[in-house]
């Protein structure tokens, strides 16, 4: 068991990471998104970082990935309440990030 410093540490650990962001800020804008929808929506991901971002995600309880049996398969990924909470706390630091773009823009 991971033992953590701070709240915010506990955090990032289970959404560290550029892409986990991404993925969680997306899927909480619509209720569910198959993979080839993510992985257009999700600018500059590979299809095996998508994949495997998706497996650690669902592994920690975040996201939820649901199998319709049909041909061809449909599979689509929803937010668990668990990454519903999640998302709503990071929603002001993007609000944030949205705010302060230009700035930190400049410093790279």
């Amino acid at each position: 068991m991971a033992k953590y410093t701070c709240g915010f540490d506990a955090a990032i650990a289970v959404m560290g990471g550029k892409w986990k962001g991404l993925i969680l800020f997306w899927l909480g804008e619509d209720e569910s998104l198959r993979f080839g929808q993510l992985r257009r929506t999700v600018a500059g991901i590979s299809e095996r970082m998508l994949t495997l971002q998706l497996r650690e995600l669902e592994a920690a309880g975040l996201v939820h990935r649901e199998v319709h049996e049909q041909v061809p398969p449909k599979v689509e990924y929803s937010l668990t309440d668990f990454g519903r909470s999640l998302v709503t706390a990071l929603r002001p630091l993007g609000e944030w990030g949205e705010e302060h773009q230009e700035r930190i823009e400049a410093l790279s």
